[in-house]
């Protein structure tokens, strides 16, 4: 993965445990708590031992952080430089989860080596989003449904997140149903 994912993660535990966390997680993996460049390709083995050591240091479960830091990925992003193609990829959580696609198409110009992952979102007729996740990384199921999340907080539409088909259990992927309530104000 990219440092700007591995910064992500940093900038999430330093604004929200603490510099001394930061450093306390990277002093278990052996890594300089400064080490990551956000344009350089990094093994994704770092990034998962990063949230593997946060989840000790933080006394939660890895699912738990890989979800909160996608919540967190949504504003992390946007103040990167990234916002205006976010806002390009639509003006509710329908719409950017219909456009991921071509979001990461976007951002994989200024990434040579970027592997993202693929999202196909669908409208069910009683009213429900089916959105199916490919990776070629497993165990990040729990980062989308904290994207999801933080996709309903940017547009202030509470999301529920039901994972009916977990990668793994026979299934080369993951899928998700949502029920998007209505936005409560624009953002």
């Amino acid at each position: 993965m990219y440092g700007l994912v591995n910064r992500g993660l940093e900038d999430l535990i330093r604004s929200t445990y603490g510099d001394a966390t930061w450093s306390r997680i990277c002093q278990t993996r052996g890594l300089d708590a400064e080490s990551f460049s956000t344009m350089q390709a990094y093994p994704d083995g770092i990034t998962y031992d990063l949230v593997g050591a946060a989840s000790a240091e933080l006394g939660v479960p890895a699912a738990e952080v890989l979800e909160r830091f996608g919540a967190y990925w949504v504003l992390y992003t946007g103040r990167q430089g990234y916002g205006e193609l976010f806002k390009l990829a639509g003006r509710s959580v329908e719409e950017v989860l219909g456009n991921l696609d071509a979001l990461h198409g976007r951002v994989g110009h200024s990434f040579p080596a970027f592997q993202p992952p693929e999202f196909t979102c669908t409208r069910r007729p009683d009213g429900t989003l089916h959105l199916i996740y490919r990776s070629t990384r497993e165990g990040l199921a729990p980062m989308v449904v904290g994207l999801i999340r933080g996709l309903g907080e940017h547009f202030q539409t509470p999301v529920a997140i039901e994972h009916t088909v977990v990668r793994g259990d026979g299934h080369p992927h993951d899928e998700f149903v949502l029920r998007v309530s209505t936005p409560q104000s624009p953002p």
